[in-house]
């Protein structure tokens, strides 16, 4: 599933069509996740793009006419986008389009029909129900030591469990978890209420650190994902934990070894000489 890194480097791909004039949207479709509201193709018919933005997992396109559109790409879901001007075909698992006046358009793809499309009116935004119960963005200025303390400290969940609550904070999910528990040393299975005061900030650099090089590196494809220019992410080539369990890491003269386990139903991969 595309995380934070991934719809980042979605959104920011997107940014060319801004200021775009759409004609029409066309919806092959309606029966994704969740039903797309008939009304759509009527509300964004003739309206122009103000702005694209990223809002945890979501991308929101925001249209002349006080309304947005809320994308969410689920399991295998992207949005592409084309230059080609002229007869731009339909390609299998292209379930809606954005077709813009000067024959360019935006197509989402989503093999597995997971991911979801809705509306709102703009200034509504925040409290439209997939977003109200959000927790911080990693790079929210108020996402820091006092906030995530008071989220986990009287909880009995797993740290990584804690992590990916999007209630708690929004954007990061099963493969970035493992990769930030190892870089600031942490268990993933200790709970919320055994974290240490004084290993906050260091949980909260790695989180940053972590996803500041996943975006830097445009994401990490490991089955389905591809930029919207069609290009892969290459952070799944800097993986120290994810998907290598088995190998082994050189502490000194000790060599550690990466373990897989499940935990809550999800992979989890760790190194437990390293990570207490």
């Amino acid at each position: 599933m595309p995380e934070l890194p991934e719809v980042e480097t979605t959104t920011r791909g997107l940014q060319y069509f801004v200021g775009f004039y759409i004609k029409i949207i066309k919806i092959h479709k309606y029966n994704l996740r969740y039903p797309i509201p008939r009304k759509i193709p009527i509300i964004v018919k003739n309206s122009k793009i103000q702005s694209i933005q990223r809002v945890a997992k979501y991308i929101i396109i925001n249209l002349n006419n006080s309304h947005s559109l809320i994308f969410h790409l689920g399991m295998s879901g992207r949005l592409k986008k084309t230059k080609n001007r002229g007869n731009i075909s339909k390609e299998k698992h292209d379930h809606i389009e954005i077709l813009f006046k000067n024959g360019e358009k935006i197509a989402y793809n989503d093999p597995r029909r997971f991911g979801m499309l809705d509306y709102c009116v703009t200034k509504n935004l925040y409290n439209h129900k997939f977003l109200k119960n959000l927790g911080l963005d990693p790079f929210d200025r108020n996402f820091d030591a006092p906030y995530l303390l008071s989220r986990i400290k009287k909880s009995n969940s797993s740290i990584k469990s804690l992590i990916i609550n999007q209630k708690i904070i929004a954007g990061i999910g099963n493969i970035y978890a493992s990769e930030i528990l190892f870089d600031c040393g942490i268990s993933p299975f200790r709970k919320g209420n055994k974290i240490l005061k004084r290993e906050i900030p260091n949980l909260i650099n790695s989180i940053k650190k972590i996803l500041k090089k996943a975006i830097k590196s445009k994401g990490s494809t490991l089955k389905d994902y591809v930029s919207v220019e069609g290009n892969i992410g290459n952070f799944q080539n800097s993986f120290v934990v994810y998907n290598n369990d088995g190998k082994t890491i050189l502490f000194g003269s000790v060599k550690a070894k990466i373990v897989k386990k499940t935990q809550n139903g999800r992979s989890t991969f760790y190194c437990p000489y390293y990570q207490k």
